[in-house]
């Protein structure tokens, strides 16, 4: 896996996208990764009132365009492993996680993704689905890491897909994939626990999964509301 992202991130380099790290290989051992560090500070919640704004959501959303449009002619190859299996149609290279908690800010604007080890090749929608879930945020009433009232969070959703520049087809879809991408979630969380890694186990035992669950029900009780916002012109 490592090898692959390590020849994205020279990939986006290469393409001019200046928000992810640069790659540097391993150390002697072949034990750490090299990575340059990103100064700014990284979205942990609580996120600050700059964090959460539309200016940082409109700067978040111009970022995953870039990234994407920057990976859009990544050259794939038969040996490529990523951790997340790839999604047809592959228009681009998903981050996976492009989530506040794997974003740089600074000045309360994010700049820069960064932790790629989900990244893999999928559909625009796909990527968006989480960001946005995460971004907006999405979440159900009652969530720790904040939530807003149901017409405010499909105002936010519209702000981010007119930044970004999604297309009809896709705003169409947008709100069902944020609840599909997050089942997803949950059955990689299942199979990574049940293969044995300990993290997993202990995000399962701590109910995670139910969160992502309750959102993925939240985000389609809204479905047919927040696809109207989408369109709405």
């Amino acid at each position: 896996m490592t090898p692959t992202v390590h020849r994205l991130l020279d990939h986006l380099a290469a393409r001019g996208f200046a928000g992810a790290p640069r790659a540097h290989g391993l150390t002697e051992d072949g034990g750490r990764e090299i990575l340059d560090f990103v100064p700014g500070e990284v979205g942990h919640y609580p996120l600050s009132a700059a964090m959460r704004s539309d200016e940082a959501l409109r700067a978040a959303a111009t970022l995953l365009r870039a990234l994407h449009d920057a990976s859009a002619d990544f050259p794939r190859r038969p040996e490529d492993v990523w951790q997340l299996p790839p999604r047809e149609p592959a228009e681009v290279i998903c981050h996976g996680d492009a989530a506040t908690y794997n974003c740089v800010f600074r000045d309360g604007l994010p700049v820069a993704f960064i932790d790629f080890d989900t990244a893999h090749p999928g559909p625009r929608v796909w990527d968006v689905a989480y960001t946005v879930y995460r971004f907006v945020p999405l979440h159900a009433p009652g969530s720790d890491e904040g939530t807003l009232p149901p017409a405010e969070q499909g105002r936010r959703l519209r702000l981010f897909a007119d930044e970004y520049g999604l297309g009809p087809d896709e705003r169409a879809v947008l709100v069902r994939t944020v609840s599909d991408r997050l089942h997803a979630l949950v059955r990689f969380m299942n199979e990574r626990a049940a293969a044995g890694d300990a993290a997993f186990a202990r995000h399962l035992a701590d109910g995670h999964h139910r969160l992502y669950l309750a959102d993925a029900g939240y985000a389609l009780a809204h479905t047919d509301a927040w696809t109207a916002q989408l369109r709405d012109r």
